[in-house]
Order: C-alpha cells, then structure tokens, then sequence
C-alpha cells in the first residue's frame, strides 16, 4: 500500500464474526506453539490484524473530524465506537495469553520486554462488565467535539467558528479582545448546562468503570490506560511541586513585564494571548505560502525531515486550513496499513499556525521513523514521550522562523515562543491537579469543580484576573480545554515534554548539530522502551528528578533578561 494517496485511502470496518474467528485461530496458534518462533509468527499474524483495526479506526476518526456534520462520517464514528470494545476485549485476550505462554521469556528477548509491560497494563483496563459504559464514553466524548465545533458567534459583521473568533485574541486593540471575549464566553455560558451534563455524566461513567474493574478510583484506571509503567502519581504530584517552585514565580514575573510591555495597568485574561504591543508577529502568507517555506525548512534542516515532508505534501497527508463544520484543535494520527501519518490542524492566520504546524510535524516525523517498528505497539511511545518529540521540533525549527514571520519579527517570534512555553508549564499542571481532584471526588457537584478550578488558578495562576467574564470568573475556564472532556489525563503529558523539550533548546543553543542529531535518534527509537529510559537514552534529564527545571529556567532568565 506504499505510494497511495490520501483520497484513495479506503477501508471497510471490520467483520466482527470473521475477527473473532481470526483471533481465535491466533490464540491457539499461540497456545500450541512448539518454541519461540511459532508464538512470534502468531504475534506477527495479530499484528496485521491490528495494523488493520487501527488504520480503519484512525481514517473514521479523522474524517468526523473533517467534517462533523457529515452524518454518514458521524455514522461511521457510531460504529467504531460500537465496535472498539469488543475489538479491545479480543486484543486484551491475546495479550493475556502471551503472557502466560511458556515461550514467554524467549519471546521478551526477541521483541523486548516493553511490550509486556504495555499489555499487563491494558490488560487490567478492560472488562465485559464496562463495554456499555465504554460505548457510551465514546458517544459523549464525541458530543462535546460536536458541540463545540457547532460554536457560532457574530463579529464585526461575520458569522464565526470559536476557532475563527481565536484570531481576534491578539488583536492590538484592547477592547477587540474584550469584545471577542465577551462573545467566546457568552457561547460557554448560553452552553454551560449542556457542558456541565457531558462532563457529569463523564465521571459517573469512568468512576463506575474503574471501581468494577477493581480501582479505588479513575485516577488509577487512567494511568493504566495511558500505559505509564515507570511512574505513577506520586511521581506527578513531585514534578507539580517542582513546577510551583521553580516556574511560577519566574511566570508571575513574566505576566508583570507583559503588562507593562502592552501598556495596561492591570492585565485582564484577555490581554494573555498579546505578547507585544506591535501585535503578535503573524505568519506573511496564505496556506500554500507556509507549505512552500516549511518545504525549505525541512530541506535545510536535514535528518531526513525534508524528504518526509515532500512525502506529506505529495500524498496529501495533512488536512490545515479552518473551515466550517470541522473539528477544532490539531492532532496527528496515523494509518498503519498505509506506513504514513496525517497531519490536521486550523490555521486562523495567527502565530500558532507555525507552531501547531511544527509540532505536529514533529509526531509525524517520529511516528514515520518508526513505521516498520514491531509490534505495533512500538509505533508511537506513550503520550508524554511523544510530546517531545512534537515540542522539540517547535524549538528545532528556531533558526528558519525568519522564512514565515521575516527576520525582525522572527526574533520577537522566538521571544514570545521561550516566554510561552515557560507560561503553558504552569497552565499544564493546573489542569492535571484539577482532573485529579475531580476524579477523586467524583461526586462533586458543577459549582465544586468550578471552586476546584478556582483552586487551581490560585496556585498556578495567581496572576488571572477575568473582570466582567462571568463564566470563567465562576470557574468555568477548564471546560474550553478539550483534553479535560475527551483525554483524561493525558495534559500533564506536554508539561513532562515540555520539561524535555526545553533541555533541547538549551542544547542546541549550544550546538545545533549534537542536538538534532539527538533528537532524530530518539524520533527513531519510536515507543521500544518506557518514558524514562527514553528520556536519559536522550540524554536528557527526567522530569522526575528534583531539579530537573532549575537548568532552564536559569538559561531562560538569562536569555530574557529576567
């Protein structure tokens, strides 16, 4: 399936009786194996099935997201989310054979213990018992996605998305992004009983989920299904620490010289997103003018990140520009069968074009690197890893800025970059501080996970003032986070990324070749060993270890004067 491009890719969603049949053939081919190489042919025979599975599931995903009022896509949607549970409860029934296959040993030394590791961790997030409850999971998670890409406000004479009106947060005039402010989050208020229910009936669901499954509480379901298998919360809970010591003085400091850098006395939420009060740089082209200048870029960059691209583009493998009834945010996935990953985003014309671009051509590198990985579970690493490899090309990508923004605003770009990676640490932690505080007490009500955000945005965020926005000012602000409502848990995972992308830059300050030539060979690696062996194969500082922000963030205030 090599070569084919994006339009042509076609799948059929999988006969559930012939899986089932397959997979039984596969587990006693398993179970009857005579050594080693017969129970790996059966891994390799599962593997095409899965590689199957995931590209179907991955291009049904995708084009719901393309288009999420296509009701054949949302149909489609409907029916893998059906369908995935009982497809997981076969995979996890595989895995529970492998590991008590006799051969289990032979195995490990032929394909790695890791992957053990990732299926003894799977294997205890799934039960018969919960399948309704995952169906329904899917069904609300979608719900939220729909809802918010059906957001509409009027301004300054169009009809806009929540994504389009996201233009006008950095806008130089203050009361534009009053205004605009005004208008996101009188939609979050008209919708709030709507985005209180999906979210209610979220922690009922995966609280009921983890207790019959054995768990005191989702927290533990969730770190399993993340596969985290070198680190737990307390580990989280000491680099959250570290966070509030090391950043959040140094990020108060920051909010204080942005006030006065803009010129406003007191800095209103609104005045966030404005980093310079010539305005933020923008990129100095339309879609395929940014597609041309990433194509020098990624030429001059080397690593083989210039052939990839050409690849992307030839194929059609990315999916960019905003338009109406697509869903919001920026992901990329990837198609197994075919060997290539998909790049999706919405450019609105603003700075963060460039860096969601950037960052997600850095998953599409790594996840390209490891296409003939095997298994498939070696595809991706686990999410935090993978957030470095997508943080650490945004700070790659630093000495060819000047090709999107020119080369003045180029270095206030790089500015704005270092202050907002620094800022988004303590944001990152607030929001994984609060998703443990709310599936701890999974029985709170709206307005005591609203105190709970509240809670958060003192600690991390003292310096928030919302004035007369009433539904953030009541504690509403997390529920425009998306990871919150589709992807439990998984925020934290940038802020460990972030700590590990930062050391890149720090390197690469110092030489530009030693630090790429790092991080193409983590990129290769794909997801063969856990996080942390990962990290210092890298060699690169793990976020668990205490200290692990003092070196950056002494650079960084070195660097911006702080």
């Amino acid at each position: 399936m090599n070569g084919v491009d994006f339009h042509d890719m076609k799948v059929r969603a999988p006969d559930l009786d012939r899986t089932r049949e397959e997979y039984a053939e596969i587990g006693a081919a398993i179970q009857g194996a005579d050594d080693a190489a017969a129970c790996i042919e059966a891994v390799r025979r599962w593997n095409e099935c899965r590689n199957a599975v995931d590209t179907w599931g991955a291009l049904v995903g995708l084009h719901f997201n393309q288009d999420t009022r296509n009701p054949d896509a949302k149909r489609a949607l409907e029916e893998r989310d059906e369908m995935s549970p009982k497809i997981l409860e076969l995979d996890l029934e595989l895995m529970r054979k492998l590991n008590a296959s006799p051969h289990r040993t032979a195995v490990e030394s032929e394909i790695g213990k890791h992957a053990f590791d990732l299926w003894e961790a799977l294997i205890t997030t799934y039960d018969p018992a919960i399948e309704s409850e995952k169906i329904q999971e899917s069904r609300l998670e979608s719900e939220y996605t729909e809802l918010i890409a059906s957001g509409r406000v009027d301004y300054n004479g169009e009809t806009l998305t929540l994504v389009e009106l996201g233009r006008y947060n950095e806008d130089p005039k203050r009361d534009v992004r009053h205004d605009v402010s005004l208008l996101r989050w009188g939609w979050f208020q008209d919708n709030a009983k709507a985005l209180d229910r999906i979210f209610g009936e979220l922690v009922a669901l995966r609280t009921s989920m983890a207790r019959k499954l054995g768990f005191d509480d989702f927290v533990e379901l969730a770190y399993r299904r993340l596969q985290r298998t070198d680190y737990d919360r307390t580990d989280v809970e000491r680099f959250r620490a570290e966070v509030r010591e090391q950043v959040v003085p140094l990020a108060t400091e920051l909010r204080r010289r942005q006030a006065e850098r803009i010129g406003v006395d007191r800095l209103m939420s609104w005045d966030e997103a404005l980093r310079d009060p010539q305005g933020n740089p923008k990129p100095q082209g339309d879609h395929d003018w940014m597609v041309e200048r990433a194509r020098e870029m990624f030429d001059q960059m080397g690593g083989g990140l210039g052939e990839f691209f050409r690849l992307m583009v030839d194929r059609n493998l990315m999916d960019l520009k905003s338009r109406k009834n697509k869903g919001g945010g920026g992901f990329c996935t990837s198609f197994p069968d075919y060997g290539v990953p998909f790049i999706f985003a919405n450019f609105n014309g603003t700075k963060g074009d460039v860096e969601v671009f950037t960052h997600e051509m850095g998953h599409a590198f790594q996840c390209y690197c490891s296409r003939d990985r095997f298994p498939i579970d070696y595809l991706w690493p686990t999410a935090e890893a993978c957030e470095i490899h997508s943080m650490g090309l945004e700070f790659l990508t630093w000495p060819h800025m000047g090709k999107f923004f020119g080369e003045d605003d180029a270095d206030r770009f790089r500015g704005i970059h270092l202050e907002e990676s620094l800022l988004f640490l303590p944001y990152g932690v607030a929001i994984d501080h609060f998703q443990h505080l709310v599936y701890e007490n999974p029985d709170a009500t709206p307005a005591e996970r609203n105190a709970f955000w509240q809670e958060m945005e003192r600690t991390y965020l003292p310096w928030r003032d919302y004035g007369d926005l009433e539904r953030p000012a009541a504690g509403g602000f997390w529920q425009c986070q998306l990871h919150v409502y589709r992807y439990p848990f998984y925020y934290i995972d940038y802020t460990l990324a972030q700590t590990c992308a930062l050391q890149f830059w720090k390197r690469s300050e110092a030489d530009f070749a030693e630090a790429m030539e790092a991080y193409v060979a983590l990129c290769r690696r794909g997801g063969e060993a856990p996080f942390q062996e990962l990290v210092r194969g890298a060699d690169l500082t793990s976020p668990f270890q205490s200290g692990c922000l003092a070196d950056v963030v002494d650079h960084a205030r070195a660097i911006l004067g702080v």
